[in-house]
């Protein structure tokens, strides 16, 4: 074996890391964060790989809205930086938006529905360290990139837990079938 080819054979052995920032797991695409106690919630700037100009804000409602809190964006803000977000009652769902400033896409936290396109475009990992969520968008319209994908941009919330939020059609189908489990239930008595 000659120097070359044992370089190579060590470099393939070696782990690759696929980001020199985290990202959220793959599977909780969709997510929502929920603030979890009484302490203010902190965001932090984690890192991103995107080429296009994004904001991130706290969305008032499921619609861009002047009165929204803008928290980053990703070209302007260093890796690192914070910004108290304040208090909310346990429970509150936090929604996330994010501006993506080259096509005027709005994304948010939470189920696919939000999204013009349908599709989920944050990943919300729980307990990414203890007590703190690790939120990571994708910003482009209609392709988040699936298991590689979500890696444009990444923010930390301190004193929040993340949960599925069900879809309202997975909703109506739940009641649907409890309806129908009632009238069996009903017809059998």
């Amino acid at each position: 074996m000659n120097i070359k080819t044992s370089f190579l054979a060590a470099l393939a052995i070696l782990p690759i890391a696929a980001s020199a920032f985290p990202i959220a797991i793959a599977g909780t695409e969709g997510y929502s964060v929920i603030a979890n106690g009484t302490n203010p919630v902190i965001a932090t700037y984690q890192g991103n790989s995107a080429a296009y100009s994004n904001d991130l804000f706290l969305a008032v409602s499921v619609a861009s809205s002047p009165a929204d809190t803008y928290i980053f964006n990703n070209h302007a803000n260093a890796v690192g930086d914070t910004y108290n977000l304040g208090t909310f009652a346990t429970g509150t769902e936090l929604i996330f938006r994010l501006y993506v400033n080259n096509t005027g896409d709005n994304f948010y936290t939470g189920p696919a529905s939000r999204n013009a396109d349908g599709m989920a475009h944050a990943r919300v990992e729980n307990e990414w360290m203890p007590g703190t969520t690790l939120v990571s968008f994708e910003d482009l319209f209609g392709t988040p990139e699936g298991v590689n994908g979500y890696n444009d941009l990444s923010f930390s919330f301190t004193n929040t837990t993340s949960s599925a939020v069900p879809e309202p059609t997975t909703l109506a189908l739940f009641g649907a079938g409890l309806i129908g489990l009632g009238l069996m239930k009903r017809r059998k008595a």
